[in-house]
């Protein structure tokens, strides 16, 4: 017993101090042992936890790393998709751009020529109705028109000629010719027995009876206000005495009225063709301008469809693009959430760990206190054999102390299997507590029958008593 002792530090109090230190250890033992039992089962919780989020963790990111490879290309894909389509658009659009103001500028050529037909139109109504106009007046001055006509005295224009009694209508019938002179005939009423001859520039003019003594005398002469006729008179046949007149007549006749009129139709008539010309040109060059703005208009359309599928090609493969990276971006933030799982669930893991390590701890701590609380020796003022035995009785106290604790850190353990490091430190003590009690047996046994070595007997007996009846009870107590 004495070498159980001598290296162990021990504090002299009352038993009943004692009693109190060692209950109070024992309290915090059994607190510590259930803390510890507590932080083992919640670092088991989060050691479970940890490990599901870990795994959970690699399954996101295999899952991320297979939807990257697959979206990655389709990504790359569709963003050269979106491009080219992009791409098209802007051709296409440029083009419908282009075409529309072909078809605007044709639109207006066309509006033009139209134009030019309506206005060549009007220009070819008109010199028709101008060409119209000279025709009725060239023909009716061609059908020959009745003027008035005297004839006067050569010499003495305001003086009758003696032939005006021949022409008593005193008119003339002028036509123009289409080569620009006029035809003119004066009526011989009477005297046609007498006037043999009538002509004019040298020319005979033409003599045509209308009755027996009448006749139609007719001359060529280009237009002029009067015309100096040469005549011939026989009267002979009533008058023998008289000779032939050979007189010279002034014939006031305008002819002039005819002047232009065939310049006038030539010009209208020209007017006209060139009008009905520009009207053809007017026509072909509206059907061109026509055909080109047609032609250009079904560009426009074309172009416009071509437009308008480029942009739904165009819209799809931005559609698709973002898809894609809608897909990976999905991936990679169930990456993050798995990955911010895991660190919380690591977090509380580490704070289970740490919680047991404070729980071992204190467990450790009040296993210690409980072995220092039981190494109090009691001293009571009696001789050195009853303190002897106070030391035997103590040592016995402790044994008892440590086997009772060496039970309940077994129970702790049994109630869990993950607390091993805190129950580890109690059998330790345990077995040193209680490798005095066979020492005190032993003891017993070979005392001597010697005075002294009675003496060293009786004590050595009375604490073997006194150890058996005390851990009965320090056992009931601490129980």
């Amino acid at each position: 017993m004495t070498s159980h002792v001598k290296n162990t530090l021990v504090t002299t109090t009352t038993s009943a101090t004692k009693d109190t230190a060692i209950a109070s250890a024992q309290a915090k033992v059994n607190s510590a042992s259930a803390a510890v039992v507590s932080a083992q089962a919640a670092y088991g919780s989060a050691s479970t936890a940890a490990s599901d989020a870990a795994a959970k963790t690699a399954a996101a990111s295999a899952s991320a790393a297979a939807t990257s490879a697959a979206t990655s290309s389709a990504v790359a894909n569709a963003q050269a998709a979106a491009d080219s389509a992009a791409t098209a658009k802007s051709t296409a659009d440029a083009n419908l751009a282009k075409a529309q103001s072909n078809a605007a500028a044709t639109s207006r050529a066309k509006s033009m020529t139209s134009a030019a037909v309506v206005s060549a139109q009007s220009a070819v109504a008109s010199a028709s109705a101008k060409a119209s106009d000279a025709d009725s007046a060239v023909a009716s001055a061609e059908a020959g028109q009745t003027v008035t006509a005297n004839l006067m005295k050569s010499d003495d224009p305001t003086q009758a000629s003696a032939a005006q009694q021949y022409f008593a209508t005193k008119t003339a019938i002028v036509k123009l010719l289409p080569s620009g002179q006029v035809q003119i005939t004066i009526p011989l009423t009477s005297g046609l027995k007498f006037l043999k001859e009538v002509s004019y520039n040298g020319v005979d003019a033409t003599f045509t009876k209308t009755g027996d003594d009448s006749a139609k005398i007719t001359f060529t002469a280009d237009p002029a206000t009067s015309y100096t006729l040469a005549m011939t008179m026989d009267i002979t046949s009533v008058m023998p005495f008289m000779p032939i007149m050979h007189e010279k007549a002034l014939l006031d006749v305008d002819t002039t009225i005819f002047n232009g009129l065939l310049a006038a139709k030539s010009d209208a008539d020209a007017a006209l063709t060139s009008a009905q010309a520009a009207l053809s040109t007017a026509k072909i060059n509206a059907a061109s301008a026509a055909q080109v703005a047609s032609n250009a208009a079904s560009a426009a359309t074309a172009a416009a469809t071509v437009a308008s599928d480029a942009a739904v090609v165009a819209t799809s493969a931005a559609t698709n693009l973002t898809s894609a990276q809608a897909a990976n971006s999905t991936a990679q933030a169930a990456l993050t959430s798995a990955q911010a799982a895991q660190s919380a669930a690591d977090a509380v893991l580490a704070t289970s760990k740490a919680n047991l390590d404070s729980a071992n701890a204190a467990l450790t701590s009040a296993q210690a206190e409980l072995k220092s609380a039981q190494n109090i020796v009691v001293v009571t003022p009696a001789s050195s054999a009853a303190s002897s035995a106070s030391s035997a009785t103590s040592s016995a106290t402790n044994s008892a102390a440590s086997a009772a604790t060496a039970t309940s850190n077994v129970t702790s353990s049994a109630s869990t299997t993950t607390v091993t490091s805190a129950v580890v430190a109690t059998p330790a003590t345990t077995k040193k507590a209680t490798s005095s009690t066979p020492a005190s047996s032993t003891t017993a046994k070979t005392l001597p029958q010697t005075g002294n070595e009675n003496q060293s007997a009786l004590v050595a007996l009375g604490l073997a008593i006194l150890t058996l009846g005390i851990y009965p009870m320090m056992k009931r107590k601490h129980a």
